[in-house]
């Protein structure tokens, strides 16, 4: 048990869920008082030990069931080895699968689910399986397309709406409510019967191959994790949901910092005159009044077609942490470059503040193509006398600039007037200065250039900027210290 404890430890931390020893320790601990046949109650006792984090959760979840899985012996009659297709493309299955098999099996599962029997379910949906999932012994898939070989089988939709038909058979036509909970239980049992589909193929892929190399299979990167460059419209919308309790922890933690950071310097000549009351002896150190910096932030960013889904999380990011700044001001470009502090005043919903910079922002001046030494040049020439030693600059974009005029002496004479000015690039470092990148030619008049492509990185980027001796801007021309942010 410890062998296997220490195993599914190693993979939650894989999958990117920071557990400490002392945590793994306290697991142990717990699984001692849990009846290990209560598979429930084991789950519960690692969850609440082991994961602080809610979004992890589900991580958590993937990687229980495949070092716990609840192994099942064999169906009465069924031929629970694994085939593969045949050579001529058809589905060897254990029994025939021929069309009677399918009609009995479906006939099973429709009398199953509607008496509500779960143990005739549960061999239904193994016999299933074994009949229509095709599972090739060694293939490294994490099983999402033998799910859909044997769901494309069973026709989940046909079953759907011929046990929606008996249930509602029972049911008032007049009855709003009660269709309504009808139509819900079928939806559960449909849901439990594709559940149990899914953690029989896990199973048997377990079996096969171990638990180490099928996690790995399955393993998902955390919402933190997700690359904005590359999120499918599900990771946007749970990155969204993160956003605004991101940033309100965010906030208390640098609100804490900065509460220890009031002392401030030690004050030397104050210190000497209190000791020489204790006889030379400094018993009652003085430092002098601390003065927080909040830095004066001009954020520039590449909102052309490549760079709009991270432009949008880096504005909705930033502005959640205006607090910790004196004064934010937002510029966007594509071959121009335009103002839209404007379009972000207090009380106004995001998402209708980023429709508006789409349609009414000044970003385009030619042809709508990525332009970053004619948005330079532009940017310095409307609002450059505005910088100040007090500003600091943060550019976003890829620097891909389709082989145009770079003007990275425009960016050189911009650097020159603000207290610092770092980039943000969501490509990886790798890519830099490939194709039409160019962003070599401007990394020597940044103090920093970070690879920012996920939510941890960028919460890292604006942890450091608002921290007082954070980020703080050199003035030693080429030989400042570049920095990358990696997960």
């Amino acid at each position: 048990m410890i062998d296997l404890l220490t195993d599914f430890i190693t993979e939650l931390r894989a999958a990117g869920i920071p557990v400490s020893m002392v945590e793994a320790i306290d697991a142990m601990e717990a699984v001692r008082h849990v009846d290990l046949a209560d598979r429930e109650g084991l789950k519960a006792a690692l969850g609440a030990t082991l994961v602080k984090n809610e979004r992890h959760y589900q991580a958590f979840e993937v990687a229980f069931e495949v070092f716990f899985a609840h192994h099942r012996g064999p169906v009465a009659g069924e031929d629970h080895s694994t085939q593969g297709p045949s050579p001529n493309g058809s589905q060897q299955a254990g029994s025939g699968g021929g069309e009677a098999d399918l009609d009995s099996l479906l006939e099973s599962l429709f009398q199953a689910l509607l008496s509500g029997d779960m143990a005739s379910m549960e061999a239904a949906a193994r016999r299933a399986v074994t009949e229509f999932a095709g599972i090739e012994p060694g293939r490294p898939v994490g099983g999402t397309y033998y799910l859909y070989r044997t769901l494309r089988r069973l026709d989940l939709d046909a079953l759907r709406q011929r046990l929606l038909d008996a249930v509602l058979a029972e049911v008032d036509d007049h009855d709003q409510l009660d269709q309504r909970l009808a139509r819900e239980d079928v939806e559960a049992m449909i849901g439990r019967l594709r559940r149990e589909l899914a953690d029989e193929i896990r199973r048997r892929l377990v079996a096969d191959r171990g638990r180490l190399s099928v996690a790995r299979t399955l393993r998902q990167p955390l919402v933190e994790d997700l690359n904005l460059m590359h999120a499918t419209r599900t990771d946007l919308e749970e990155i969204e949901e993160v956003i605004d309790p991101l940033t309100r922890k965010l906030a208390a933690r640098l609100a804490r910092r900065r509460r220890l950071l009031r002392s401030g310097r030690l004050d030397f000549r104050k210190t000497v005159r209190r000791s020489l009351a204790s006889g030379g002896v400094p018993l009652d150190p003085a430092f002098r009044k601390a003065r927080p910096h909040r830095p004066e932030v001009f954020l520039l960013c590449d909102i052309s077609g490549s760079m709009a889904t991270f432009a949008r999380f880096t504005l909705q990011f930033t502005y959640a942490m205006a607090a910790h700044f004196s004064r934010l001001r937002t510029f966007v470009f594509i071959d121009t470059v335009d103002e839209v502090t404007r379009y972000f005043g207090p009380g106004v919903d995001f998402g209708e503040a980023i429709g508006r910079i789409a349609t009414e922002a000044e970003a385009v001046w030619l042809d709508g193509h990525s332009d970053y030494g004619n948005s330079f040049a532009r940017f310095e020439e409307r609002y450059g006398p505005e910088i100040s030693p007090r500003t600091t600059l943060i550019i976003t974009g890829d620097a891909r600039n389709n082989y145009r005029p770079g003007k990275p002496e425009v960016l050189s004479q911009i650097r020159s007037r603000a207290r610092a000015l770092y980039w943000l690039n969501p490509e990886p470092r790798s890519y830099w200065d490939s194709g039409d990148s160019i962003m070599g030619r401007y990394e020597p008049f940044c103090d920093g250039v970070f690879e920012v492509r996920t939510l941890r990185q960028l919460e890292h980027f604006v942890e450091q900027l608002s921290l007082p001796g954070h980020l703080v801007g050199t003035r030693q021309g080429n030989a400042q210290p570049q920095a990358t942010l990696s997960r």
